[in-house]
């Protein structure tokens, strides 16, 4: 007997889909940023509670923005294999539910944001929200470089955490964390695209690797985003907000991902497209980890 042969609890079922619909495990990830962006900007001594505050607010509307997004595309992923079993996609929510939930997680994260962090913070979430959902998912249909928009929503959660925290959005420490968010999605996503290319074209989506089928661009795209990261990430150590530790291990983790990129660009076989993912996804957490350890007073 396989687990699709059993019969789940509804409550089970339910929990599962409203899991999927709010991209749990994607926004574990903003939320991990956020609290990197506070820990950042944050005094020596800080409100534990303002964190979690700050935390559940933008977890909470960067569920509404997922799922605004599966209502948006129910129809593009009835057609992908791996976006088609979405409680949206797949008709276990209905779009007018899925809206309501939409409305209701981000209005209740922006009003968390506004009354137990900051303006300045609730403010970057709105704007997070409305990139996502309103500018970067119907672009998707329309050009590739959608790609390149969607980075900017996945980039801002440490600044939502940084103005949490009584931080200044004014200066360049903040942006930096900003712009190592930013490139860091890039070749993470230019992997995720190729693996799926497949997908992306039956939906009608021109991702870069439909439009460019051999994967000639898309390759040499993932080698610059990642090259560009390299000095980029150094920019905490420069910036007088982390120590020597930071921009060694900075360093050696940049370069190892680049190494999958190119590896990638020389050989452009799925294989070595998922290498370049999870060199991606083990570059993240532990640049900041880096980061917290070297954290300078």
């Amino acid at each position: 007997m396989t687990v699709n042969d059993l019969t789940l609890p509804r409550s089970s079922s339910r929990l599962s889909d409203l899991a999927v619909l709010t991209k749990f495990r994607l926004n574990a990830l903003v939320v991990a940023t956020t609290a990197g962006g506070y820990y950042m900007a944050a005094p020596a001594s800080f409100d534990i509670a303002s964190l979690a505050v700050t935390c559940l607010g933008t977890a909470l509307v960067a569920s509404g923005a997922s799922a605004i997004n599966q209502v948006d595309e129910r129809e593009t992923d009835r057609l992908m294999n791996r976006t088609k079993g979405r409680p949206v996609a797949g008709g276990r929510i209905g779009p007018a539910e899925g809206r309501a939930l939409a409305l209701g997680f981000s209005a209740a994260g922006l009003l968390i944001l506004r009354l137990g962090s900051t303006t300045t913070a609730a403010m970057v979430a709105l704007i997070t929200l409305v990139t996502y959902a309103m500018i970067y998912t119907p672009l998707k249909k329309r050009t590739s470089l959608a790609t390149v928009v969607g980075a900017i929503p996945g980039a801002l959660p440490p600044l939502i955490g940084w103005s949490a925290a009584g931080g200044s959005l004014a200066g360049a420490p903040a942006w930096s964390l900003f712009l190592l968010m930013f490139l860091w999605q890039l070749p993470h996503f230019l992997a995720i695209a190729w693996m799926y290319r497949e997908d992306y074209a039956r939906a009608g989506l021109p991702m870069l690797p439909v439009v460019d089928p051999r994967g000639v661009l898309t390759s040499r795209q993932a080698v610059l985003w990642a090259a560009t990261l390299v000095p980029i990430s150094e920019l905490p150590f420069l910036l007088v907000l982390t120590g020597k530790l930071y921009a060694v291990g900075a360093l050696v983790l940049g370069i190892a991902q680049l190494a999958m990129a190119f590896r990638f660009m020389a050989n452009r076989t799925d294989g070595n497209a998922r290498a370049l993912f999870y060199a991606s996804i083990t570059y993240l957490p532990l640049l900041w980890i880096l980061m917290a350890a070297a954290r300078l007073p």
